[in-house]
């Protein structure tokens, strides 16, 4: 079959705002146009022999990316795996909606969507209608889930919540917001749901469906842009800034067919947690944690090796540390596939240890970044505005003092560059942030951790058969 492509879509008539502007053309406007080139570029691996069988697979007459794979054993499971790391490794990690996130929550609601359907008939229906139109154009899409934050205390009611407008028998108009819908821009689709349990009070704002980011009266409003068109000097934001964006429903129209729970409480939370779709695309967010890591944890080595510091008890303490980071999480994807168990004939990785490195890495990634700055010291301001200036009229006065212990004055002054990319400037900031609260607030993951896991008993009965031991 022939597919549009990525570049074909993303020219479509959006409503994308920006420094309160409309933007006409999103792959021209200098906030988007360095990471749609970007995903361009990983997309087009899909096609290209060196990485087709990496990345994709072959399924009723189509290739499709692995995201969309329902993993039948641990084989699957470590191919999905590969393909996330290859697209990740490609970005530093720092590439967060590829997609392969959303496809996973589509993917396992579809590989489940029988048992769901006993609950709400009709579901396996619509589910596999999407699920096949997703995998077939290869839609890239990004997922809305929280309310603009108003009131956090009382959680008062209000209209900039998103609610149903009007309805009739052809589907349903919504207005309201939905927040962070990072990628949001120069995706194809969007999944809306309620990242909470709604409570029967809520049941107005209980709603799980799928927009365009074409459909009339949607508003697409950006943060400030962190892009920037200087490719030598920014390698990160140049490439990477993937845009957060607020989601402004003016009176949008949704069919029924793309309508999964509508004022539905209950349903809503039960597609919230339901075990596939839930670790699956928790699996390709620690596959990507570990790539994001692993850059970290490069760059810190290097930035010590460039000046010598490596010379030092406690700065080989600290890059032992960051090492350790990596191998942690790595150490835990891998556990979680060992442990993998069917569910539904569906082969899932283990939930602890996903909990477990999920709930890490919102501490092991702000610390890295700490040991960047402790490695790196007043060395990461050792640069000159431009690299530019090392081939300019002084030249001749800065090659020496900008040398590193064992590379030249250019080699050094680029991986600054890099490092403060990742580190001090806005893009740098917005990552930290991410990894901090993507999984939503870490004392809520971490208490929800306590409250899942399995083993409590077993450990108080250990304790106690101590204790008797000891009588």
């Amino acid at each position: 079959m022939t597919r549009r492509t990525f570049l074909e879509r993303v020219k479509a008539e959006r409503t994308v705002w920006v420094d309160g502007e409309l933007v006409q053309d999103v792959t021209h406007h200098p906030a988007f146009e360095g990471t749609i080139k970007t995903i361009d570029k990983l997309l087009q691996k899909q096609y290209v022999e060196s990485t087709k069988e990496l990345l994709t697979y072959h399924t009723e007459g189509v290739r499709a990316h692995l995201s969309f794979l329902i993993p039948e054993n641990k084989v699957d499971l470590k191919r999905k795996r590969v393909a996330y790391q290859h697209w990740a490794d490609d970005t530093f990690g720092v590439m967060s909606r590829l997609s392969e996130y959303t496809r996973s929550i589509i993917t396992g609601w579809y590989a489940n969507r029988d048992v769901l359907d006993k609950k709400r008939p009709g579901f396996a229906e619509k589910i596999a209608h999407y699920y096949r139109k997703s995998l077939e154009n290869d839609w890239l899409s990004t997922v809305a889930g929280h309310d603009p934050q108003r009131d956090r205390a009382t959680k008062q009611t209000h209209d900039a919540l998103l609610h149903i407008t009007d309805r009739n028998e052809d589907g349903i108009f919504v207005s309201g917001a939905k927040m962070i819908a990072t990628a949001a821009p120069y995706v194809d689709e969007i999944l809306i749901n309620s990242y909470h349990k709604r409570t029967e009070k809520e049941r107005a704002y209980a709603h799980v469906f799928f927009v365009p980011v074409t459909a009339k009266g949607l508003n697409i409003v950006c943060r400030e842009s962190f892009a920037s068109q200087d490719k030598t000097n920014h390698p990160l934001s140049s490439r990477y800034d993937e845009m957060d964006a607020v989601l402004i429903f003016d009176h949008v129209f949704i069919p029924w067919e793309r309508v999964l729970a509508c004022e539905d409480p209950e349903f809503s939370w039960v597609l919230r947690i339901e075990p596939c779709s839930a670790l699956l695309s928790q699996h390709q967010t620690v596959a990507r944690l570990v790539s994001k890591l692993e850059s970290v944890a490069a760059i810190a080595n290097e930035l010590a090796e460039a000046s010598g510091a490596t010379a030092f008890l406690h700065v080989k303490q600290k890059l032992a540390e960051v090492i350790m980071q990596k191998e942690s999480i790595y150490a835990l994807l891998n556990a979680s596939e060992h442990e993998s168990t069917m569910y539904e004939g569906v082969c899932l990785p283990d939930k602890d240890y996903l909990a477990t490195a999920r709930n890490l890495g919102t501490k092991y990634y702000p610390r890295s970044l700490e040991i960047i700055q402790q490695v790196g010291a007043g060395g990461l301001l050792q640069t000159p505005s431009k690299i530019e200036e090392l081939f300019g009229p002084i030249a001749h006065l800065l090659k020496e003092p900008y040398k590193g212990t064992k590379m030249s004055a250019e080699e050094r002054t680029k991986l600054i560059k890099l490092a403060w990319d990742l580190i001090g400037n806005s893009l740098g900031s917005r990552h930290e942030l991410y990894e901090r609260f993507y999984s939503g607030d870490p004392v809520r993951t971490f208490a929800g951790q306590y409250h899942s896991y399995q083993d409590k008993k077993s450990l108080v009965d250990f304790a106690y058969q101590a204790i008797r031991r000891e009588e």
